[in-house]
């Protein structure tokens, strides 16, 4: 769905809900517009069915405690373990595979060109930190800019 909104998901459950949404939608499924098309796409895929407020209230932290159905659904249509969710003590590793998987998404759809990650990889470390702080301030001031 277009290009990477933030480079890992945040902690809540809405940040991880809108996080997979922008950055992990299946390619075989048409992009959504809105919440409708969203419960649509994943009850679909997955045979359960999942409302559109449902998906409103995850997006918006106006449900914390949905049910593991909903969960296992979301799971499963976006290609992520159960485990993404937060309740088995291993977000960060898996956070860190989904941005992975992101950019590589990325990279295939021709948003991001192999030969710059190939030349980030050949750089020293010296300059490495240096291009690693351009990318953080820039992500910084792009988040900063949408939040105004």
């Amino acid at each position: 769905m277009g290009t990477v909104q933030e480079t890992s998901p945040g902690a809540s459950l809405a940040e991880r809900v809108e996080w997979l949404i922008r950055n992990l939608w299946p390619a075989d499924a048409e992009p959504p517009r809105n919440n409708v098309e969203t419960a649509g796409a994943i009850a679909r895929a997955t045979g359960e069915d999942i409302s559109s407020t449902t998906v409103w209230k995850l997006r918006t932290g106006r449900q914390e405690n949905p049910q593991l159905k909903t969960l296992t659904a979301l799971a499963t249509f976006f290609g992520v373990p159960i485990g993404y969710f937060g309740f088995a003590g291993e977000a960060r590793p898996i956070d860190d595979d989904l941005t992975l998987q992101a950019l590589r998404r990325e990279v295939e759809q021709g948003l991001i060109r192999p030969e710059v990650l190939r030349a980030l990889v050949d750089l020293s470390p010296e300059a490495r930190w240096i291009v690693d702080e351009m990318i953080l301030g820039a992500a910084a001031a792009d988040r900063n800019r949408r939040v105004i």
